[in-house]
């Protein structure tokens, strides 16, 4: 049981390693090594949903400190998470719902495919391509807002994943929007995990020290360990050219989108 601790407080120190750094929550790398845990442990008939709802209840904690670190540097837009927030938050919980009715395979392979085209723009597109001067407003900034909050939901991740990209394409500096983005895990990892911990109640074969979905073990291992990384991502961060940063996002999410689709189509 021990090692089933330490590689828990490592998953978590760099969760919020890259939480800070990339603004993205840490379910990138939560999520998978949530699920290999369990699912060794012999709780694989919800291992998925566990690791994603665990995952959303470490990223409020994460996002908080990442967000705090970005904004002392300047570098959260406070405008955008105050009209983009209640979107995200509906949206959240609209992805709690769906990832309790669907197969895990489902989820991984959803995140795999998705996390696959998003790299692609951030790594060969070019910093200059823009798809709007500003963030939009009403009505579109409701509806990429809803489907932000509720693909990342169902995914585990704290919507820097698709903030960071939309932020970029929408005329924000890198910087300021991995910063923004940070503020986006908050709103979608609250509202997530308490749909998943409503959803799971009352399901049998969960691991112990489980509330619904969500392992607070996990949880607590987790979060200890990555609220302490995450300042030193968010400076990290801020030392990194624009165009470094950039590739350094597109490379983690090929290695973690390639590593879900395996999962989702070669295993199980």
């Amino acid at each position: 049981m021990w090692v089933f601790f330490a590689g828990l407080l490592a998953t978590g120190a760099f969760a919020g390693l890259i939480a800070g750094l990339f603004g993205i929550g840490g379910g990138v790398v939560m999520v998978p090594a949530l699920y290999y845990t369990l699912s060794a442990l012999g709780y694989e008939d919800h291992a998925m949903h566990a690791a994603v709802g665990t995952s959303l209840t470490v990223i409020v904690s994460t996002s908080l400190r990442s967000v705090a670190a970005h904004a002392g540097r300047g570098a959260v837009d406070f405008d955008v998470l105050r009209r983009w927030t209640p979107w995200i938050v509906l949206g959240a919980l609209t992805g709690s719902v769906i990832a309790d009715l669907a197969p895990g395979e489902v989820l991984t392979a959803l995140f795999g495919i998705v996390a696959l085209l998003l790299s692609a723009q951030f790594f060969f597109g070019r910093p200059d391509w823009k798809l709007a001067q500003d963030m939009p407003g009403l009505p579109m900034s409701g509806v990429l807002g809803t489907l932000i909050g509720t693909l990342s939901s169902l995914m585990g991740i704290g919507g820097g994943v698709f903030g960071v990209t939309l932020m970029t394409l929408c005329g924000k500096p890198i910087h300021k929007a991995v910063g923004t983005a940070a503020g986006f895990g908050v709103a979608i990892g609250l509202p997530g995990a308490i749909g998943f911990m409503v959803a799971g109640m009352g399901e049998l074969g969960r691991a112990p020290f489980s509330l619904g979905y969500v392992n607070m073990a996990a949880f607590a291992v987790l979060a200890i360990a990555a609220v302490f990384l995450a300042p030193v991502g968010a400076r990290l961060a801020h030392a990194l050219p624009e165009h470094r940063l950039r590739q350094a996002f597109a490379i983690g999410l090929v290695i973690v989108a390639l590593n879900m689709l395996r999962e989702a189509f070669f295993t199980g």
